[in-house]
């Protein structure tokens, strides 16, 4: 017998943790390779884990509503005969280690309690817990994030001493992943906050998605100095050129020509030409990303998804309005794949189709850049010949991680897509 760890997969390329939602198995389970064993919620998307391996589930590790970093153990599975099976494919990156026999050594017992995960040890970094007084509940004595959740909760946590930071420091860590994220993962712990509750005020538990949501918030406005700018766009020839084709185009494709599709062309135009905006923040270096693919948020009543239109450059503006459809449909039927959500590079909100005509959107981590496309409003303009008309007007807003971005190159990125948008029409773009 051989008992293999099945680990918290890497669901997106910014993603460094993840929720379990609901397990799909028992202990004592009998489970095939490739057979789902949980659902997993991130701020990027939900997804099942499938099994490595076939054979029998031997430990739930992590329990229901439980958050661990990617790498963390989350189930062990007991195999017959010792010989260790392949993972299977990328689809959820699930990763597997093989302990060395179902019932480990006393010496590889201790081995296994000096062994952290990142999660481990930023919490007990944050709330200066002496790791080498905790006893653990995970396999071999392996100390969990939810064994140092219960004893904050409890107030009895053995704190660290002048003697003991030396060999903390010292510690083996774990990687928490084949590529492990820099150490920007970590974040400000929020206190418990004690909020008066009065009679008919009603308590909504936070939902493991919302939580994600949250700290990928957080994350993103405590490490990226945000900056933000505006400009007002002129689409009256778009909207005349997209209100004459709508009908027609809805009964040839069978779905809506949006006036979405014609900003997330405009803007994937404008990244092409300014390829400094296409970028992330790396740490030691920015990232000049090659691909332009752009991420679109998704709302449903109680969360948030961004879904990604990749290789925005390259498509028409039906080809990119087919793409938003589809993604939205996905999202919205609960059929949102993880591969859907990776890749992103730059953001593109609609924030206008709630009826906002002024926002200063949160960066899409690790992006340097998120542009929230407003309400179109019929509003009296001064034309150049010093006439008054009412036209259809549109604010741009963007808001820029400034370790990357510069007011400048920003400005001139906005300029180049309300000088693209303003000259769509019915003689000069086409839609196919």
């Amino acid at each position: 017998m051989a008992i293999e760890q099945i680990k918290m997969p890497q669901l997106g390329e910014s993603v460094t943790e993840g929720t379990i939602s609901k397990w799909l198995i028992s202990v004592g389970d009998k489970v095939n390779k490739y057979d789902p064993l949980a659902e997993v919620m991130t701020d990027k998307v939900n997804a099942e884990v499938p099994s490595s391996f076939s054979g029998t589930v031997k430990e739930l590790i992590a329990g229901e509503g439980d958050t661990l970093a990617v790498g963390e153990i989350i189930c062990t599975i007991e195999i017959e005969g010792g010989a260790t099976e392949e993972a299977p494919a990328a689809s959820s990156e699930t990763e597997s280690t093989t302990s060395a026999s179902a019932t480990p050594a006393p010496a590889a017992e201790e081995g296994n309690k000096g062994r952290y995960s990142p999660a481990v040890l930023k919490l007990a970094q944050e709330n200066n817990i002496d790791l080498s007084l905790v006893k653990g509940s995970g396999a071999g004595g392996r100390i969990t994030r939810k064994d140092l959740k219960q004893m904050i909760e409890s107030g009895n946590i053995p704190q660290a001493s002048a003697q003991t930071e030396a060999p903390k420091e010292a510690a083996k860590v774990e990687t928490a992943s084949a590529q492990p994220q820099p150490a920007a993962q970590s974040q400000p712990s929020a206190p418990a906050l004690s909020v008066p509750v009065a009679a008919g005020d009603i308590e909504i538990p936070v939902t493991g998605i919302r939580k994600a949501i949250a700290a990928n918030m957080l994350r993103s406005k405590h490490e990226a100095p945000h900056a933000w700018t505006m400009v007002e766009v002129d689409v009256t020839n778009l909207v005349e050129y997209r209100n004459g084709l709508k009908d027609d185009f809805k009964k040839k494709e069978g779905f809506n020509l949006t006036f979405f599709a014609f900003f997330v062309k405009a803007v994937a135009q404008a990244l092409k030409e300014f390829p400094q905006i296409n970028s992330m923040w790396a740490g030691d270096k920015i990232i000049q990303k090659k691909d332009i693919n752009i991420s679109i948020a998704v709302a449903t009543d109680d969360a948030l998804f961004v879904p990604v239109i990749k290789n925005a450059d390259e498509k028409t503006i039906k080809g990119i309005g087919r793409e938003i459809n589809e993604l939205a449909q996905k999202v919205r039927a609960g059929k949102l794949r993880s591969e859907d959500m990776q890749g992103g590079t730059f953001t593109v909100n609609n924030t206008g189709s709630f009826g906002s005509v002024q926002s200063m959107g949160i960066i899409n981590y690790p992006q340097a850049a998120i542009l929230q496309v407003e309400s179109i409003v019929k509003r009296p303009v001064v034309m150049n010949n010093g006439m008054i008309a009412v036209r259809d007007m549109v604010n741009l807003c963007l808001s820029l991680d400034h370790r990357v971005l510069d007011g400048m190159v920003c400005g001139r990125f906005l300029a180049r897509v309300k000088e693209i948008l303003e000259n769509t029409s019915k003689e000069t773009t086409s839609i196919y």
